[in-house]
């Protein structure tokens, strides 16, 4: 099967005072259609780097994004802004990320209207089915961001992300600042989702619970590089790196979430 994402090379430095360091180093990883890639690591090493560049909100010194067969590196204007609907990302903090004082329609109807997903008159339908969707119900369209709770923001989040029709999302430590039950909540909404939209995911995360019930493949990095590749079952089991040692040992009772189901290749 064709990667839906091919990442090659990717490196990124920054200057910090008169000194630079390397931010990310050459890593390189795939993600195929409805699949799961997660990318864990200590705080620092690069996991959230890697997440702006694919969105190009940060370029990188080197590397190659191929995304649906385009190098997404190379796109600008209308050719970037129409590959965008198909690659989206959800934020750790939506209160953040959102305008707190706007209300849940009018984030949703922002990527319908600003992509000419939905006419004007068919976009509160579109908002509702949304909602409902993810798990709400249509009446909170009129609610402002603040008024609703953590666990209903991020379903908000994932609706707004949902409304492309994307092909991939990257949801950046998307979990963390939700209660465990929460988390149980969302983990049931992606799988969900991944099983009836095919929707591969990027999962950005240090919660190696909710990766081992995410994940088809996890890839560990460390200070800018990829140290250990592979099955997140098995990783998790016996990690080979001594990062993945660390990260398995510092979470010494990992809690059960609903497991994904297993990813299968199919030959295209």
């Amino acid at each position: 099967m064709s990667a839906l994402l091919q990442v090659e090379g990717l490196s990124k430095r920054y200057w910090r005072g008169d000194r630079d360091f390397s931010a990310l180093d050459g890593i390189s990883f795939s993600i195929a259609p409805g699949e799961t890639l997660a990318l864990v690591g200590p705080s620092g090493s690069g996991k959230s780097t890697v997440a702006r560049i694919l969105l190009r909100l940060v370029e990188p010194d080197a590397g190659s994004i191929r995304f649906n067969g385009e190098e997404l590196l190379g796109l600008r204007g209308a050719a970037l802004r129409a590959t965008r609907t198909k690659l989206q990302m959800v934020f750790q903090d939506p209160l953040a990320a959102f305008n707190p004082r706007a209300t849940v329609a009018r984030l949703i109807d922002d990527p319908l209207r600003i992509h000419g997903i939905v006419g004007r008159a068919d976009r509160p339908k579109a908002i509702a089915a949304l909602l409902e969707r993810v798990g709400l119900a249509a009446e909170l369209a009129s609610r402002r961001v603040h008024e609703i709770s953590g666990g209903q923001r991020q379903r908000v989040a994932i609706a707004r992300a949902l409304a492309t029709r994307p092909a991939l999302i990257v949801l950046d430590e998307a979990l963390s600042a939700l209660d465990v039950l929460v988390r149980g909540d969302i983990l049931n909404l992606l799988a969900e989702l991944q099983r009836d939209e095919g929707v591969a995911y990027l999962f950005i995360s240090h919660d190696l619970g909710a990766v081992r019930a995410v994940a088809h493949r996890i890839a560990i990095m460390d200070s800018g590089r990829i140290v250990e590749e592979g099955d997140a079952a098995a990783v998790i089991a016996a990690p080979a790196s001594a990062t993945g040692r660390a990260l398995v040992a510092a979470t010494p009772e990992l809690p059960v979430f609903p497991r994904l189901p297993v990813f299968k290749e199919t030959v295209s």
